[in-house]
C-alpha cells in the first residue's frame, strides 16, 4: 500500500464532489489515523466539461470506466454514480481487479447485496456501504459492529427524507398532499418524479438492507410489504392529531420466533414515540436489542456532505483493514434461513375510517363484526357528515391478527349500512389521552 491510498469514483455529482471536498478538507486527519495520504486519483464522468464546485488539482476525469476500473494504481473504488445492471458489472469488474468498493447505492445493495459480497470475499476484497441507508447516521455500522454481541429484535425507521418532509408540512401547515409535493419538488427535497419516495420503494429498499444485517438472513426487496403516502388525506392527518397521534411513513422490521416481518406503511405514531418528533427531511431508526434495550440513531437522511461522511469512514475502514491485511474477512454468511411470518403471525392495533347511513344500529353492527373475529375497540370517534346526511365513525383497535383485520375489511364491504371504508393504517404506541 505505501504511504498513499488511491481512489477512483464512479460518479462526480453532489456526493462525489461531497467526498472530493472531504477528503481534502480532512486530510491532516486521515494521515493521523493512518500514516497515508489519501488520494482521489480519479473520477468517472459523463462531461469533461462541466463545471464543479470543487477543486478538481490532482484527479483525473475520465468518461471510460476501464481508466478507472484497470489502473493498478487504483486501491478503493467510491460508487456513487446509481444504477443497477451497468454499476453491477463496474463492481464486479472492481473485485476481480482486487479493488474495494464503497458504494452509497441502495437500490444496487438491496438487489444485489448477497451476490456482490461474496464476490468480494471470494477475492479477499472489502465492500462496504453505510451510505446507502439513512445518508449520514452510522446505522449500518452501528448495527454490525456497535450491537454485533446482541441479538436485535425490532428495527423501526423514518429513512425516507421525502416523505417525512411531506407528511410534516401537511400535519403543521394543513396543505393538502398535492400542494406539499409541489412545494417538496420545488426546495429540492423531491424529485421530478418522486415515485420510489412517496410510494415507499426507497424506503423498502432500506428496510430490506437493515433487516439482512440485523437478522443475519437473505431478506429479499420482494419480501418488503409495501404502501405509500399519496393517498393520505388532511382528514386523517386531523383525526390523527385529535386521538394524540402523529403520521409517519415507517420501516418496520421484527424478528420473533425465528420469523421476520418486513413493511413499509403509513402509520399512526403515539406523540409520545421518540420517532414522532423526527420532522423535516430527518431520518431516525429506533432499534430494540434482547440485552442493551431501545436505541435511536438520528441525523440527516441524505445531502452531499452527510452522505459523503459515510463514504468517507467506510474508506477508511477499508484502509485499516489493508494495513492489518484483513480485507475481506467481514463478510458472514447469513445465520438464519428465511422464514417469513403469515398473516396470522403478524400483530398490530388499526386505524379505521368509516363512512356509514346515519341510522340506529348501525354502530352495533359494526362492533358485532368486529367482536366475531376477536378484535376489540381500544377508541371510537362518531361525527355527522352534514353535507349528506351520513356519518363517519372513526375508530382505533386493540391488538389483532392481520389476518382477522384483513377479514374485517372485506366484510365490511358486505354491510348496507357501511357506505365506504374511507382508509385504514397502522398504529404504533399508546397515545396519551
Amino acid at each position: 500500500m505505501g504511504n498513499k491510498v488511491s481512489i477512483g469514483l464512479l460518479g462526480l455529482g453532489v456526493v462525489g464532489t461531497g467526498v472530493i471536498k472531504i477528503i481534502k478538507d480532512h486530510q491532516e486527519k486521515l494521515v493521523h489515523q493512518l500514516g497515508s495520504d489519501v488520494q482521489v486519483k480519479s473520477a468517472l464522468v459523463r462531461s469533461l466539461d462541466k463545471e464543479r464546485d470543487v477543486s478538481l488539482e490532482g484527479t483525473l476525469l475520465t468518461t471510460n470506466p476501464d481508466d478507472i476500473l484497470n489502473d493498478p494504481e487504483i486501491d478503493i473504488i467510491v460508487e456513487v454514480m446509481g444504477g443497477i445492471d451497468q454499476t453491477r458489472e463496474y463492481i464486479l469488474k472492481a473485485f476481480s481487479t482486487k479493488k474495494h468498493v464503497v458504494s452509497a447505492n441502495k437500490d444496487l445493495v438491496a438487489l444485489h447485496g448477497p451476490e456482490l459480497q461474496e464476490a468480494a470475499r471470494k477475492n479477499k476484497c472489502d465492500f462496504y456501504y453505510e451510505a446507502s441507508v439513512a445518508g449520514g447516521i452510522p446505522i449500518l455500522r452501528g448495527i454490525t459492529e456497535g450491537l454485533s454481541s446482541d441479538r436485535i429484535t425490532k428495527i423501526m425507521g423514518i429513512v425516507n427524507g421525502t416523505t417525512n418532509y411531506i407528511l410534516t408540512k401537511m400535519d403543521k401547515e394543513g396543505s393538502s398532499y398535492d400542494v406539499t409535493l409541489k412545494q417538496a419538488q420545488e426546495l429540492g427535497f423531491a424529485e421530478a418524479d418522486p415515485t420510489a419516495d412517496v410510494e415507499g420503494l426507497d424506503a423498502a429498499r432500506k428496510m430490506a438492507i437493515l433487516a439482512r444485517l440485523a437478522f443475519s438472513m437473505d431478506v429479499d426487496l420482494e419480501d418488503v410489504k409495501v404502501k405509500g403516502i399519496s393517498n393520505i388525506s388532511l382528514d386523517d392527518l386531523k383525526y390523527a392529531n385529535k386521538l394524540g397521534y402523529t403520521m409517519k411513513l415507517i420501516g418496520n422490521a421484527d424478528f420473533k420466533d425465528d420469523k421476520i416481518e418486513v413493511d413499509v406503511q403509513p402509520t399512526m405514531l403515539a406523540k409520545n414515540h421518540p420517532l414522532a418528533s423526527v420532522n423535516d427531511e430527518f431520518n431516525a431508526v429506533y432499534v430494540y436489542g434482547d440485552a442493551v434495550g431501545e436505541t435511536m440513531f438520528y441525523g440527516p437522511g441524505a445531502g452531499s456532505l452527510p452522505t459523503a461522511t459515510a463514504i468517507t469512514s467506510d474508506v477508511v475502514s477499508v484502509i485499516k483493514n489493508m494495513l492489518l491485511g484483513v480485507t475481506g474477512s467481514q463478510h458472514l454468511d447469513p445465520h438464519f434461513d428465511k422464514q417469513l411470518k403469515t398473516a396470522d403471525k403478524r400483530f398490530g392495533q388499526y386505524y379505521v375510517r368509516l363512512h356509514v347511513k346515519d341510522e340506529v344500529g348501525v354502530f352495533s353492527r359494526i362492533s358485532a363484526l368486529f367482536n366475531d373475529l376477536n378484535i376489540s375497540f381500544k377508541r371510537i370517534l362518531q361525527n355527522p357528515i352534514i353535507k349528506d346526511e351520513n356519518a363517519e365513525i372513526i375508530v382505533v383497535t386493540h391488538q389483532t391478527s392481520l389476518e382477522n383485520f384483513q377479514t374485517a375489511l372485506n366484510q365490511l364491504k358486505d354491510l348496507d349500512a357501511v357506505i365506504e371504508t374511507k382508509s385504514y393504517y397502522k398504529v404504533e404506541g399508546d397515545a396519551e389521552k
